[in-house]
């Protein structure tokens, strides 16, 4: 094996490219005949209250609520996610794994950071009424 490649099958990305097209296929299918969930247009004299973002942006809408800094830690949170591989200590792995233990810290934050962000959705989806205050979703 030459230094710098990866061996594969030419039989795998025929899989994959199959798999895409059959995905795309079906995406374009399914767009077609079930409608986007959208609301009515935007009408000044009938505000909605609350206001909500699209549901993938809703945690740092949530999160935001607490506090207009907050969106300061989600930057630079990004910006580390961004440089890890840079980042002295960073361990070059062989093969890829899933939760290497070489890379349990990174594991462990990536893993709290996506149960934060979706605790902070589901929160921010079903527990918020009106003027954005706490509510039971009864």
């Amino acid at each position: 094996m030459k230094r710098g490649f990866v061996k594969s099958s030419p039989r795998f990305f025929r899989l994959i490219t199959r798999s895409l097209l059959l995905f795309a296929a079906c995406l374009l299918v399914l767009a077609r005949f079930v409608p986007a969930p959208l609301q009515l247009a935007a009408n000044p004299a009938l505000t909605p209250n609350p206001v909500k973002s699209a549901w993938f942006l809703l945690w740092i809408q949530e999160l935001v609520s607490y506090s207009r800094l907050a969106i300061y830690p989600v930057m630079l949170l990004g910006l580390l996610f961004l440089l890890l591989p840079w980042l002295p200590g960073s361990s070059h792995l062989p093969r890829a794994r899933w939760f290497a233990p070489e890379q349990r810290w990174v594991n462990l934050l990536a893993v709290c950071v996506f149960c934060a962000i979706v605790a902070l959705t589901i929160v921010a989806l079903f527990f918020r009424g009106k003027n954005w205050s706490l509510a039971l979703p009864l």
